[in-house]
């Protein structure tokens, strides 16, 4: 399956903000290897929301790993901007993380012993910055936390905690934000909520999101999807659709079992 379809949406947004080259990731060796990625090509517009699909198996996870610098790569180029993420260390992937990159996870990962206010501002407290108050008062705003802020985790619900990581995620002004299903813990009311805010920050704050998920209802909030099939690139839809999904993702199903 190799479905594309350009629109204007992604013309307007020329400028990359991240890159995949021919990436190639292998895990084990001889008989036992498993190609996680082989040969993938993924270019993430900047200031667009991108949702990442494919079967199980297909490298999704292992893609926003290597692009979000949380893995190595074999072979190909990773760049973040016009930083090659292959050419840096260990430190250096782990600054760049922390100055340049946003992530949302599906289990929350808030600090069950800070508040609300000390969990959003936590990748500035690591960083040695401060957070901008008026930033911030924006971000509360919009994420709907305003009457939360000194409560710890265990007195939020996962909307509300997930919220919290959506906060985070901004707070520090990233080149790109990583959502590796961010909506898995969530039922279907608080899940629309947090797609909602990923679909702000995209069209309202000038954001780039990368949102790894299988769930083609909240693929549907992205510009576009990119779809993945035995770890490599396999087409991708703009101005998405559920439907148009369901249907992209069964031509990447017969595609398999062929």
């Amino acid at each position: 399956m190799t479905t594309t379809l350009t629109t204007s949406t992604t013309r307007l947004h020329a400028a990359v903000a991240a890159q995949a080259q021919d990436v190639v990731k292998t895990y084990g060796r001889g008989e036992t290897a498993v190609h996680a990625l082989d040969g993938a090509t993924v270019t993430i517009p900047a200031g667009t929301f991108t949702a990442v699909m494919g079967p199980s198996g297909s490298g999704k996870s292992t893609l926003m790993h290597a692009l979000a610098g949380l893995d190595t790569v074999d072979a190909g180029r990773v760049l973040l901007g016009d930083t090659d993420l292959t050419d840096l260390d260990e430190e250096a992937r782990t600054h760049l993380r922390r100055r340049r990159i946003g992530f949302v996870f599906q289990a929350f990962n808030l600090v069950p012993s800070l508040t609300a206010a000390e969990n959003i501002v936590l990748p500035l407290t690591l960083a040695g910055d401060k957070a901008d108050p008026l930033w911030l008062a924006e971000l509360v705003e919009m994420v709907g936390l305003a009457d939360r802020l000194t409560h710890r985790p265990t007195e939020l619900s996962g909307g509300q905690q997930q919220r919290v990581a959506v906060a985070r995620a901004l707070v520090a002004r990233p080149d790109i934000v990583f959502a590796d299903e961010p909506t898995g813990n969530l039922d279907s009311r608080a899940g629309e909520a947090v797609l909602g805010f990923l679909r702000s920050a995209a069209t309202d704050l000038g954001q780039t999101i990368v949102m790894v998920t299988h769930d083609p209802v909240a693929a549907a909030h992205a510009d576009r999807v990119v779809f993945l099939a035995d770890g490599r690139d396999a087409g991708e839809l703009t101005d998405p659709t559920t439907a148009s999904i369901l249907t992209a993702m069964a031509g990447l199903d017969t595609t398999k079992d062929a």
